[in-house]
């Protein structure tokens, strides 16, 4: 049996009784998709995740992809080919791909369900399916041979890339030096270095389509300085026909270097050389300069898909931990610790560790839910854009810009923290490769850095995603959680949650507040700005931990509602527990919330002005 243990059945409770996935199913711009549809996709993805996929995990870490420098090509393992080629058969990769694609209009709640079961099983195996959702990307922006292109992506299952990091440049995105020369036909001759280029060079797939942000020299009305001076190119590894696929020659982009990394081992990460012996021949996406907006509808699905994989690891990390609790006999009872001749019992008898398993059940299944929660307003919008006159496609479209830095940045950062109590509960055993939880702490360090920081995700969710909207999407949420905190009645068994939800609610807001007011104030006294520099990522994870205890005491509250009804046998442990981590996180980790609270409003900036000889 391999390492991965899913969560199915709390994936479905996430999207029919919480999020009422349900009644968007099998209508509208999903009416190809029903609810029992949905249900065979997640029971046939689920048996594949715990399956073949979860089974070469730890041998793809053990023996990752060769890299030949001499032919600048990269060999991966069979297994990881058998693998693929399993979970490309299965074809769940057609839901949310455009039709003229031969995909299945579906709900983002949906996908990134599946999603979660594939990138808990083996989170570099997803990475190499990429040609499929950034071909759709490149169907929706690019002109009409694009269009063309991306469709031989989709129906070829060829890779792709987004080309973004320089060497020097790193998550300074504007500073990059790359160029692109416009040529008589039209294309463009693309020069410079990349870093950092997931699946970057692989004999997986035919073919790998690279979305290469470069700045074009001479072009009239664009190349300019920063971020606005880069346009996006589509740039294949090798020549191809649009109209048949029939492959052509060797482009000139190249891996010179595959990193050696610290996890994630079998997903190759890149640096890719444009131009050179070989010109780099790309076409300009859309036949429009507007690069790093175009960009960013890759950045966005790339954000989402690394909080899905921290949060799906957590997920099994928990379970593992969990059911190593229930099996592994140490030491007597607390309350007979002294009794020498006392039974040995199962150390989920010992309160501490009772204590940490609730930790991890609270961010793994609180985080689930914050994604999911974000993945519905992700439905909406495509409600919206399908004609939907019942929602408002620009307030759902700020909802969910104001939530991505949170699932990626909060999500990223609390797995890769609740990962490490997981093997905390393994004790010596959870460091060895016995078990797989020191390969999870490895492969899910990354999804802290790459796709922009948890600095970078702070900066974006106070700066773009709050003020630059005006607060608008922060007002809306607040609204919903405040209906919640005021919703109930004194006997359902929630007050007490309800009350220190409120609390927290307004520790957030005064936090928030004041980092309006330096932000404000750096108009006249530009120092005021560090201040907000300084608590933009603990913002974030303020922001994270209110999002969990309000989805939490919502799960509580349907549970409570199903124990009453009479829920069947086989689920009211399940129910039980949902009511015990809201309870247990609204009085062990919301209280925390003042103290942060506490700590922004009296922050000084006193620590930039310390020379660099002190740190």
């Amino acid at each position: 049996m391999g390492h991965y243990k899913s969560n199915l059945r709390d994936i479905e409770f996430n999207l029919f009784e919480v999020f009422g996935a349900g009644e968007r199913l099998g209508q509208g711009p999903f009416a190809d998709v029903d609810r029992a549809t949905a249900m065979d996709f997640l029971r046939q993805t689920d048996s594949l995740a715990t399956g073949e996929l979860a089974d070469c995990f730890a041998e793809l870490d053990r023996n990752p992809p060769v890299y030949d420098p001499e032919s600048r090509t990269v060999a991966v393992p069979d297994a990881l080919k058998s693998a693929f080629a399993t979970l490309h058969g299965q074809e769940g990769w057609r839901l949310g791909i455009a039709e003229e694609l031969g995909g299945i209009t579906a709900p983002a709640s949906l996908t990134w369900s599946l999603a979660e079961l594939v990138l808990g099983a083996n989170p570099g195996l997803f990475f190499y399916m990429g040609g499929t959702g950034m071909g759709n990307i490149l169907y929706h922006l690019g002109n009409d041979e694009q269009k063309l292109m991306a469709r031989q992506m989709v129906e070829q299952n060829w890779g792709a890339t987004m080309v973004l990091t320089e060497p020097d440049a790193g998550s300074d995105v504007g500073a990059g030096t790359t160029r692109a020369y416009l040529n008589e036909d039209g294309t463009y001759r693309i020069e410079g270095v990349k870093r950092f280029i997931t699946s970057g060079e692989h004999d997986l797939q035919d073919n790998i389509m690279h979305l290469v942000l470069a700045r074009p020299v001479g072009v009239p009305d664009a190349g300019g300085p920063g971020t606005r001076g880069l346009s996006l190119f589509a740039v294949p590894k090798y020549h191809f026909d649009p109209e048949t696929g029939a492959l052509g020659d060797r482009n000139g982009v190249f891996a010179t270097n595959v990193e050696q990394k610290m996890g994630l081992k079998v997903s190759t990460t890149c640096e890719m050389s444009f131009g050179g012996e070989t010109p780099a021949i790309g076409t300009l996406v859309g036949d429009v300069h507007d690069g790093i907006a175009q960009m960013f509808q890759v950045i966005e699905w790339a954000r989402m898909t690394v909080g899905t994989k921290a949060i799906a690891t957590l997920s099994t990390g928990y379970l593992n931990a969990r059911d190593y609790a229930k099996d592994r006999i140490q030491g007597a009872d607390l309350t007979q610790m002294l009794d020498k001749e006392a039974d040995r019992v199962e150390i989920l008898a010992h309160p501490d560790v009772r204590r940490s398993l609730l930790l991890q059940k609270s961010y793994s299944e609180g985080l689930r839910a914050v994604m999911l929660y974000t993945a519905t307003w992700q439905d909406k919008i495509a409600m919206a854009r399908a004609g939907d006159t019942t929602v408002d496609l620009q307030a759902c479209e700020d909802m969910n810009d104001l939530l991505l830095p949170i699932v990626k940045g909060a999500g990223s950062e609390r797995s890769y923290e609740m990962l490490a109590h997981s093997l905390q509960t393994f004790g010596g055993s959870g460091y060895l490769q016995d078990y797989p939880i020191e390969q999870y702490l490895r492969d899910a360090k990354i999804d802290t850095l790459y796709e922009g920081t948890t600095a970078i995700q702070g900066l974006d969710l106070f700066f773009r995603k709050m003020v630059r909207n005006q607060f608008k999407a922060l007002f809306q949420l607040a609204g919903e959680i405040t209906e919640t905190v005021k919703g109930g009645t004194d006997g359902d068994g929630l007050a007490a949650e309800r009350i220190l939800l409120g609390t927290a609610l307004e520790d957030v807001q005064a936090s928030i507040g004041k980092l309006g007011e330096w932000a404000l104030a750096s108009q006249e006294t530009p120092k005021e700005l560090y201040k907000v520099g300084l608590n933009t990522t603990p913002l974030l994870l303020m922001m994270g931990d209110l999002l969990i205890g309000w989805l939490l005491v919502r799960q509580a509250e349907i549970a409570q509602a199903a124990l009453a009804d009479g829920a069947k046998e086989s689920d009211r442990d399940f129910y039980a527990g949902k009511v015990a981590v809201a309870k247990w996180f609204a009085h062990h980790r919301l209280p925390l919330l003042t103290a942060e609270k506490a700590a922004i409003t009296n922050t000084n900036a006193d620590i930039m002005a310390l020379p660099n000889g002190a740190f």
